[in-house]
């Protein structure tokens, strides 16, 4: 029973800690993200096994992480409020080419890196040729370019 309850604390700390984090450290993982997420797991792990190394209470976490990431699934399907919460909503950094520095502040976005996708993705080369970039619930940026008179 205490790997269950270990499997589950660990589960949801580490959901906590990446919701806060942002989707956009998720999404566009760096060499040092990459480092951190690997330590990370090793310390994760020294938690979730807790000195027991058998193969049972390894199935037994890796069951009880399955189940917990299942059931919240599940509940952000069946209440709209739940998947908000969990999952977040897409938003707009960029309106008409103008920046929104407050929304890009609270996600850690800079315009370079708006600029970078927009090159990216439709061969834009500033911000005004912007009509909205879009942080998209999976941490990406959808660019959609100004109609051309």
């Amino acid at each position: 029973m205490g790997s269950v309850v270990r499997g589950l604390a660990v589960y949801g700390f580490l959901l906590l800690l990446f919701r806060v984090t942002g989707k956009r450290s998720l999404a566009e993982i760096t060499t040092f993200d990459a480092v951190l997420l690997l330590i990370i797991s090793e310390a994760a792990q020294q938690a979730l096994i807790d000195g027991d190394n058998s193969m049972t209470n390894s199935f037994l976490v890796i069951a009880t992480l399955l189940a917990a990431d299942v059931v919240l699934s599940v509940l952000s399907l069946r209440y709209r409020r739940m998947g908000r919460l969990i999952n977040d909503v897409p938003l707009v950094l960029v309106e008409h080419g103008r920046p929104l520095q407050d929304r890009m502040r609270k996600v850690r976005v800079e315009e370079s890196d708006v600029l970078e996708r927009a090159r990216e993705l439709q061969g834009l080369r500033s911000l005004e040729e912007v009509d909205y970039a879009i942080l998209e619930r999976s941490g990406t940026i959808t660019i959609i370019p100004r109609a051309q008179p």
